[in-house]
C-alpha cells in the first residue's frame, strides 16, 4: 500500500499542479485557449467563436466550415499540446523542463505541506473546506449549465446506457480503479485515518455514509459535466460523443473549450479549475498521511514521533523531486503510464488478496468478533456475505477480464514503445511483490521444526495483536496472568491501600481501565 501510495502521490500531485497552472491562467479578460490568433496556434487551429464570427460573414453556416476543416484542432487543444506541455513526439524525448509547471508544482507542495504541518490536526480542520466547498462550485456550475440550450441534449447522452460497454473488461477495470480511488481502498488512507478515530466509533454508520455520499457526488458531477457538454455539442452542430473525452482531454481540453461559450467564461473558468484543486488537495492530503504516517509507526522512536514535522517536510521534497520529470515535455506520457499500470491492477491484485487474507486466513469469526468489541454490535448480515463471498468474487473476476481483455496504452493517436510498456508492468509489480515477499520472510522466521508447522505458525496473529490500547484488551485480548499475579490481583482488590508488585500493578490497571471506571496514569502503564 505503501508503494501505491507513493506512486499516486507523485503524479497526482503534477494534475493539481496543471490546474493551478490552469487556475492563474484564467485571471485574464479572455481566456487565452478561446481564439487561435495566438503565436502556438497553427493553420489547422479552428475555434469555436472564430468560426461563428466568420460564419456571419459567409455563406456558408457553421456546420459547413466545421465539415470542411478536416483536420480541424480546436484552441483549447492546441493551448494545452503546445504551450503548456510542448508535447514531444515520444515518451523516450524528454525535452525541457517546463519551468512555469515546475513553479506550480512547488506551489502545490508547499500548500500541502502547509496543511499537514501539525498532521491531522491541521489537515483535519482543512479539509472541512476543501471537502465542501465544492459542492458550493458544483452547483453554481449545474445551476449555469442546466440553464444553457442543448444542456438537455447533454444530460439525456449521459443517461443512457450503453449496453454493448457491458462485456468491456475496460470499463470494469475504470469503475474498480475509480471506486478504489474515490474511497480510498487497498491504498492505505483508510487504514491511516482510521488509526486516529477513538476505538469504539461507529465506523459502520461512516461507512455507510461515505459510500453513499461518494456514488452520489459522482453522479450529481456527471451532470454538471454533460450539460455543458451538451451545450458545447449544440453549439457546434455535432453528437455530444464527439466533445465528450476522459482523463486530462476532458479536464484541459474539452471542459475549458466549453467554458469560452459562456458569459465572463474566466470566471467560470477560475471557478472550475478551483473546484479540481481542492478535491484534489483532498486525495493527495490523505496518500501524505499515510506515507508519514507509516514511516513514523514503524520507526517509532520518541524523537521521530516528536519532530513528525520533519518527516512530512522531507516526505514533502522528496515528492516535488520526483515529481520533476513529469513536468518535462514528455511528463503527460509518463504521468498517464503511472496511471494506468502503477494504481490500477495494483489494487485490484491488492483488495482481492485483502479480501482473502481476512476472511479465510485470519478468520471471518475473529474478524466479526472484533467489528463487535469496537462497534457494540455484529455487522449486518449483508456487509458478511459481501467480505466473505461477493467482493472476492467481483475482484477477481475484474482481475480475471482485464488480464484477458488487456489492451497496449495509448494517448490519442500515440502508441507506447515496448520498453515504456514494460516499466509500466514493473511499476505494477513492484507493489504486488512485497506481499509474496513478505510472505515468505513470515514462514522462515516463524517458529517450528517443519514447514507445515511454520506455516501454520505465519497465519497466526502475533502475541501483541489486539487492541493498541491496555484499557481495551478485554475479553480474549486480555492478558493471561500467572496464579501468582492472579492471587496478587485479588489481594490488592480488596485491600488497595496495600503495596503491590509491579506485574499486579499492570493487572490492576488493564482491570480499572477496561472496567471504564478511570483513565488515570495506571491505565497507561
Amino acid at each position: 500500500m505503501m508503494v501505491v501510495s507513493t506512486y499516486i502521490g507523485i503524479y497526482y500531485n503534477v494534475v493539481i499542479c496543471i490546474a493551478f497552472y490552469y487556475f492563474f491562467s484564467s485571471m485574464t479578460r479572455v481566456l487565452p485557449w478561446t481564439y487561435c490568433n495566438n503565436p502556438w496556434n497553427t493553420p489547422d487551429c479552428t475555434g469555436v467563436l472564430d468560426v461563428t464570427n466568420s460564419s456571419a460573414e459567409s455563406p456558408l453556416n457553421l456546420i459547413q466550415i466545421l465539415n470542411q476543416t478536416v483536420k480541424r484542432t480546436s484552441p483549447s487543444e492546441e493551448y494545452w499540446r503546445r504551450y503548456v506541455l510542448k508535447l514531444t513526439d515520444d515518451i523516450g524525448n524528454l525535452g525541457e523542463i517546463r519551468f512555469p509547471l515546475l513553479g506550480c508544482l512547488g506551489v502545490a507542495w508547499v500548500v500541502v505541506f502547509l496543511c499537514l504541518i501539525k498532521g491531522v490536526k491541521s489537515s483535519g480542520k482543512v479539509v472541512y473546506f476543501t471537502a465542501t466547498f465544492p459542492y458550493v462550485v458544483l452547483t453554481i456550475l449545474f445551476v449555469r449549465g442546466i440553464t444553457l440550450e442543448g444542456a438537455v441534449t447533454g444530460i439525456m447522452y449521459y443517461l443512457t446506457p450503453q449496453w454493448d460497454k457491458i462485456l468491456d473488461a475496460k470499463v470494469w477495470g475504470d469503475a474498480a480503479s475509480q471506486i478504489f480511488y474515490s474511497l480510498g481502498c487497498a491504498w492505505g488512507g483508510l487504514i491511516t485515518m482510521a488509526s486516529y478515530n477513538k476505538f469504539h466509533n461507529n465506523c459502520y454508520r461512516d461507512s455507510i455514509i461515505i459510500s453513499i455520499t461518494n456514488c452520489a457526488t459522482s453522479v450529481y458531477a456527471g451532470f454538471v459535466i454533460f450539460s455543458i457538454l451538451g451545450f458545447m455539442a449544440n453549439h457546434l452542430g455535432v453528437d455530444v460523443s464527439k466533445v465528450a473525452d476522459h482523463g486530462p482531454g476532458l479536464a484541459f481540453v474539452a471542459y475549458p473549450e466549453a467554458l469560452t461559450l459562456l458569459p465572463i467564461s474566466p470566471l467560470w473558468s477560475i471557478l472550475f479549475f478551483f473546484m479540481l484543486i481542492l478535491l484534489g488537495l483532498g486525495t493527495q492530503f490523505c496518500l501524505l498521511e499515510t506515507l508519514v504516517t507509516a514511516v513514523v509507526d514503524e520507526v517509532g522512536n520518541e524523537w521521530i514521533i516528536r519532530w513528525k514535522t520533519f518527516v512530512t517536510l522531507g516526505v514533502a521534497i522528496l515528492g516535488f523531486l520526483l515529481g520533476i520529470p513529469l513536468t518535462t515535455q514528455a511528463g503527460i506520457y509518463w504521468l498517464l503510464l503511472m496511471d494506468n499500470y502503477a494504481a490500477s491492477f495494483s489494487l485490484v491484485v491488492i483488495s482481492c488478496i485483502m479480501c482473502v487474507s481476512i476472511m479465510y486466513i485470519y478468520g471471518h469469526r475473529n474478524y466479526f468478533k472484533d467489528i463487535e468489541m469496537m462497534l457494540g454490535f455484529p455487522p449486518p448480515m449483508f456487509f458478511q456475505i459481501c467480505w466473505r463471498f461477493i467482493s472476492p468474487v467481483i475482484i477477481f473476476f475484474i482481475l480475471v477480464f482485464t488480464v484477458i481483455q488487456y489492451r497496449p496504452i495509448t494517448y490519442n493517436t500515440y502508441v507506447y514503445p515496448t520498453w515504456a510498456i514494460t516499466i509500466g508492468f514493473l511499476m505494477a509489480l513492484s507493489s504486488v511483490i512485497c506481499i509474496p515477499i513478505y510472505a515468505v520472510y513470515c514462514i522462515l522466521s516463524s517458529e517450528g521444526d517443519s514447514l507445515l508447522q511454520r506455516l501454520k505458525n505465519a497465519t497466526r496473529p502475533s502475541r501483541e495483536w489486539g487492541p493498541a490500547l491496555a484499557e481495551h484488551r478485554t475479553g480474549r485480548y486480555a492478558p493471561a496472568l500467572s496464579p501468582s499475579t492472579e492471587s496478587q490481583l485479588e489481594v490488592q482488590l480488596l485491600n488497595p491501600e496495600k503495596p503491590k508488585s509491579d506485574e499486579a500493578a499492570v493487572a490492576v490497571a488493564i482491570t480499572v481501565g477496561s472496567n471504564g471506571s478511570t483513565h488515570s496514569q495506571d491505565s497507561k502503564i
